[in-house]
């Protein structure tokens, strides 16, 4: 998803797809240590979403004060 695409969703939905994203990161790290990880460019993926969705509920923390 791009920023814009995620800027569109409320927090709690930000919140929700950050621990989605968090539990892919988890399952990709275990599918690289056993060797059974066939599309390694979805672990940089995931990692730049996480930060996207971060980043984005920072913005909006800071907005609010």
């Amino acid at each position: 998803m791009t920023a814009v695409e995620l800027r569109a969703h409320n927090n709690a939905e930000l919140a929700r797809k950050l621990d989605d994203a968090y539990q892919e990161l988890f399952n990709l790290r275990f599918q690289r240590a056993t060797g059974k990880l066939a599309n390694t460019a979805r672990f940089q993926a995931v990692k730049r979403e996480i930060a996207r969705i971060k980043t984005i509920l920072r913005e909006r923390e800071l907005a609010g004060e």
